[in-house]
């Protein structure tokens, strides 16, 4: 299986300390974050990595070059302007799979979590993304989505548990797929700034993505608060 890091984004939020430094490599413990990712793809046998990059992403490329001190294999998808997360999915695709079938992992740069990639599971036939969840942080109590045996739904009242997307999950390439007006199926728009949470939420109303929920540590570096918090364990 191939992996991909998403690696491109400003991190509005974590200005000042992203105005000269790209989020994937703010460090924690002396660590860039990407870098914790990278270890524990290659932990898990998981060796051939895209990582797409457009804010400053050069200093991605230099400080992790093709990957071999990491005893990886590293190829990059440069965005002159970050695409979002669909948009940034899709333009790497062809470097990610090469059938409709084939099944890719995809993990934002600006989590920190333990968890372990081999727990993986296997893509059901009748699926065409999994999603690890994580119980919902403070920051986002309401939650991202319910899960319902096993299949990833959009909650329906506020007393439906839900759980927050924890930026892990599987993919088909056919998740990226669209029919068109002749009925042939097509990867959607490359160079297309789209962002994944539509895409995800009409997949779940058509019970397309199975899900699971992990009790591993995780958190979402989204403020310079979260990131010296970490630093402090």
């Amino acid at each position: 299986m191939k992996a991909m890091i998403l690696a491109a984004g400003r991190g509005e939020r974590m200005r000042s300390l992203t105005d000269d430094c790209p989020k994937p490599l703010l460090q924690v413990n002396g660590i860039p974050l990407i870098e914790y990712h990278i270890k524990n793809l290659v932990a898990a046998g998981i060796q051939n990595i895209v990582i797409n990059h457009a804010w400053l992403g050069q200093q991605i490329v230099d400080y992790l070059g093709c990957g071999k001190q990491f005893s990886a294999d590293i190829s990059y998808s440069a965005e002159p302007v970050a695409l979002e997360t669909a948009g940034g999915i899709i333009k790497a695709l062809p470097m990610l799979a090469e059938h409709e079938d084939d099944v890719f992992m995809v993990v934002n740069a600006d989590i920190y979590c333990d968890y372990n990639f081999k727990k993986l599971p296997l893509l059901s036939a009748n699926c065409n993304a999994h999603l690890l969840l994580v119980e919902n942080p403070e920051h986002n109590r309401q939650g991202d989505f319910a899960l319902v045996k096993g299949m990833l739904a959009n909650p329906k009242n506020n007393q439906q548990a839900t759980y927050t997307f924890s930026g892990i999950a599987l993919y088909r390439k056919s998740f990226f797929e669209q029919e068109s007006t002749s009925g042939h199926k097509a990867l959607m728009a490359q160079q297309a700034v789209q962002p994944l949470a539509p895409m995800l939420r009409a997949a779940a109303d058509q019970q397309k993505i199975s899900a699971s929920v992990t009790d591993t540590a995780w958190t979402d570096v989204g403020t310079p608060e979260r990131l010296a918090r970490l630093n402090t364990i």
